[in-house]
């Protein structure tokens, strides 16, 4: 379900703050300590984080980092949003709504101002502010281990979605992969195909057009598209048996190795997987990344979108500090470029990861935001939750035989849902 206005506002979370967590311009004039909380368990797990605190150390003495990583970042994070405690520095959920950013983060600059540094923020601008910073943007496809693909034959990429299927059918047929895994029980993995919008039609405003469309699960319609995709892959059985058993770091170390092949998921998770190959003595440039399976005019298309953006809580007590990480972070430490990620930067090189998509020629579609807020207010009215795992897990539920109805039973409830919530909302 989307978050509603009550699940965001209740409790004592929901004052806000007008102050301005401008950029401090004397380090030594920086005090306090910050609490980061951050959805890569990994980073704090292998000393990552910490080498990166030693780093803005050196420039901002008088601040101590603390991280908090959380595994089930999106389910933690929301509950903790009904209090004051969601840390200093954090990354914004998917289930908040853009119109409700002032509710709980402070601003960091005007739209103009930072737009000109920075790329994506009018992903998380309302009135003219900016109450978010990506660290990285991502480009969408499947990430697929090479030799797996290559041991069933298959070389190039499937350009349709029933060719997606027959591949991941040979890759049964013919190797012992898992075809495809869904990372069902972490849930928050399975969320990336809501960022699948826009890559079927290559259309900018596809996400823009949900606020006048009546039926976006309708033929045709990337989401019918997308969701169709995912739901066969589960009802062919050509995913992992149990989903209720899936593990996302463990994920890492089974496609590295080849006991699975292909995961949907952003051109952010090429590197960790290469690292599992490499740790598993495999060859870190099995790993590659592939688009949707479908064309327009003859050309892929990724949809390239910001990742978690980073925030400042509104009743953080140190928002000077909790404003020096975000800026070191994004601009000095270097982890946009060590994930092979787009650093947000503008100016910034697009990384080796993705060369094979400029090779190969897929377009870049970057997503218009004219009616995001309205898409927000029709989705959660809706009670569908687009950017949530609830609506995921459910079309892999029923595909797989664990909830009632079928594929075209799961789209009308959708499509109704979503125009009754139109109609309610005028």
């Amino acid at each position: 379900m989307a978050m509603t206005l009550a699940a965001c506002g209740g409790g004592s979370g929901g004052s806000g703050s007008s102050d301005t967590a401008t950029a401090p311009k004397d380090p030594s004039k920086v005090s306090g300590t910050i609490t980061v909380l951050t959805n890569r368990t990994d980073q704090v797990q292998d000393g990552t984080a910490k080498r990166y605190a030693a780093e803005f150390n050196k420039i901002y003495p008088h601040v101590t980092v603390k991280f908090q990583g959380l595994t089930d970042y999106e389910g933690d994070v929301k509950i903790r949003l009904n209090s004051k405690n969601y840390g200093d520095v954090l990354s914004i959920p998917n289930s908040v709504p853009l119109k409700q950013y002032p509710t709980f983060f402070a601003p960091l600059g005007t739209a103009a101002d930072l737009s000109r540094t920075y790329d994506f923020t009018d992903h998380a601008t309302v009135g003219g502010k900016v109450y978010g910073i990506a660290n990285i943007g991502t480009a969408n496809g499947f990430v697929y281990n090479k030799a797996v693909w290559k041991q069933a034959g298959i070389t190039d990429w499937p350009t349709t979605p029933e060719q997606f299927i027959t591949d991941l059918q040979a890759i049964k047929a013919k190797t012992g992969a898992t075809p495809y895994y869904t990372n069902y029980h972490d849930g928050w993995p399975l969320t990336n195909w809501g960022n699948a919008l826009g890559s079927p039609s290559c259309d900018p405003a596809a996400n823009d057009k949900l606020a006048s469309t009546k039926e976006p699960w309708a033929p045709g319609q990337d989401l019918y598209t997308t969701d169709k995709l995912l739901y066969d892959i589960v009802h062919n059985k050509l995913s992992e048996a149990d989903p209720n058993t899936t593990n996302w770091e463990n994920s890492k170390t089974l496609i590295g190795t080849g006991k699975i092949a292909t995961m949907w998921l952003g051109s952010w998770a090429v590197v960790q997987m290469q690292d599992a190959a490499k740790k598993a003595s495999k060859d870190p440039a099995d790993i590659g990344f592939m688009p949707f399976p479908a064309q327009k005019d003859g050309h892929f298309c990724s949809v390239v979108r910001p990742d978690y953006q980073y925030a400042i809580n509104t009743h953080s007590k140190n928002k000077a500090a909790a404003r020096a990480w975000i800026d070191w972070f994004i601009t000095k430490s270097g982890d946009a470029q060590a994930a092979l990620s787009i650093s947000s930067v503008k100016g910034t090189p697009l990384p080796a990861d993705l060369k094979p998509y400029q090779d190969a020629g897929v377009q870049f579609v970057h997503p218009t935001n004219d009616r995001t807020a309205q898409v927000d207010e029709i989705d959660k009215a809706s009670e569908i939750g687009i950017n949530n795992q609830d609506y995921p897990q459910h079309i892999v539920d029923v595909a797989r035989g664990a909830a009632g109805g079928d594929m075209n039973s799961v789209f009308k409830d959708l499509n109704k849902k979503w125009s009754d919530a139109q109609g309610t909302l005028g």
